[in-house]
């Protein structure tokens, strides 16, 4: 018996060594990475939405439609309030990211947003966009004028209204959107000091209704059938509906960039052809073009759309050239 026990001992000595063999050695678990600024700063900045700040170039447009572009003062304010304004928007989207962050991680999509995931904590999120929100209208009552500081602080209104309650709110959404870009539009003009013509607001405001609207209609048409999973509101909306409004703004800022163009005032034409009235073609022209993208529900953010299509593309520069030349009075 001991001799049988010793011999069944030895067997199990050797199994358990070959077991040891056989299984690699469990690696000791890395300490946790403590979170450093430079992933949380990446985080703030990709939530501020960099690709969304080119839509903040339209500050320049009623400048721009004046012939009022070409001072150092005005280059100055100019930049002044595309840094504000941007200030605003990233104010905006990330105070909406904070609130959203629970809804966001159920999203396919956003739940790789920097708060959403984690990277950016929600209160760091809010605080952030406090103080870009409380900054941004408070330097421009003091480096450009209370006109400008008011309208931004309609615009953090506004928009801050907007990502509480009403982007579900039928056509309110589409106003409010629309607003916004008018509000880029004008505010130029409002730290130069520029009389806003009432053509130019009707063909910004519409011309702006005429993308989001297009914008609409293609998620409409590409999340048919589970427009709730992207935006809630699509699934009030009908793609016939949609269609009409952006034809309808189509129609609108064509007439009224006409009548903007033939208008007494403005830019005087002492030049060799009407390069300003010329311009309207030019401004058809694209209006058809991007109308095609719609039609087929494939219009997404305009400046994607724009940069994706080269004859889109063309026929901006074709008008920027053209609308050139009647300030330039050549």
């Amino acid at each position: 018996m001991p001799e049988t026990a010793h011999l069944t001992s030895a067997a199990r000595i050797r199994e358990a060594a070959l077991h040891q063999q056989r299984t690699p050695p469990r690696r000791a678990a890395p300490p946790p990475r403590k979170r450093g600024q430079g992933p949380l700063l990446r985080g703030l900045l990709k939530t501020a939405r960099p690709k969304q700040w080119i839509k903040n170039i339209l500050v320049i447009a009623a400048p721009a439609a004046a012939g009022r572009l070409f001072s150092t003062h005005a280059a100055v304010q100019l930049a002044l309030v595309f840094t504000l304004f941007t200030a605003c928007a990233a104010a905006v989207y990330l105070i909406n990211d904070a609130r959203d962050a629970d809804a966001d991680r159920a999203h396919p999509t956003k739940r790789h947003r920097p708060v959403a995931a984690g990277q950016v904590p929600v209160p760091v999120a809010c605080a952030v966009g406090g103080v870009l929100g409380l900054l941004a209208p408070a330097a421009a009552a003091w480096l450009t004028s209370p006109l400008v500081a008011a309208l931004l602080t309609a615009y953090l209104g506004m928009q801050l209204a907007y990502c509480v309650s009403l982007k579900h709110v039928l056509v309110i959404d589409l106003a409010v959107v629309t607003t916004g870009f008018l509000m880029r539009a004008a505010v130029g003009g409002l730290a130069l000091g520029i009389p806003l013509s009432r053509w130019f607001l009707i063909t910004t405001g519409f011309g702006a209704l005429f993308m989001v609207s297009a914008k609409r209609y293609s998620e409409a048409v590409q999340m048919e059938g589970r427009a709730g999973a992207t935006r809630a509101l699509l699934t009030e909306y009908t793609a016939g509906y949609l269609r009409f409004v952006w034809q309808l703004a189509a129609g609108v800022a064509v007439v009224g960039y006409c009548l903007w163009a033939v208008e007494e005032g403005g830019v005087p034409h002492t030049g060799l052809l009407p390069w300003r009235q010329l311009s309207m073609v030019a401004f058809i022209l694209g209006i058809l073009r991007y109308a095609v993208f719609a039609d087929r529900g494939i219009a997404g953010e305009p400046e994607e759309v724009v940069l994706r299509d080269r004859a889109l593309a063309v026929i901006g520069v074709v008008w920027l050239a053209m609308y050139g030349m009647a300030v330039a009075n050549c």
